[in-house]
């Protein structure tokens, strides 16, 4: 499956690629993304592979690192997956309800 990101979660991406570049290494940075397409290819072929959220309905809640986590869906009309936002693990739970609204 085809897998995209909303506005949303594309702009999170870059702030928090932006955020481990310059407050870590380029090296971390570069582990994350690694991570990051493991889990990508991960849904893409195995879409059902990440546990429903239960917080959200019809959401996949992947974990990337213990810090970070994507929820998805699955768009079964254009059999495609989105991945909706990013979330850190260590923010308030209110903000992630704020994302997904």
């Amino acid at each position: 499956m085809n897998v995209f990101l909303s506005e949303l979660a594309a702009s999170k991406l870059q702030k928090l690629a932006q955020y481990l570049l310059e407050h870590w290494s380029l090296k971390t940075k570069d582990q994350f993304i690694e991570k990051l397409t493991a889990k990508i290819n991960q849904v893409s072929t195995q879409p059902h592979s990440c546990p429903q959220s239960t917080e959200f309905r019809g959401l996949y809640k992947c974990v990337v690192t213990k810090q970070t986590t994507f929820y998805y869906r699955i768009v079964t009309e254009s059999n495609e997956i989105e991945i909706i936002t990013f979330f850190d693990s260590r923010q308030d739970a209110n903000k992630l309800n704020e994302d997904i609204k």
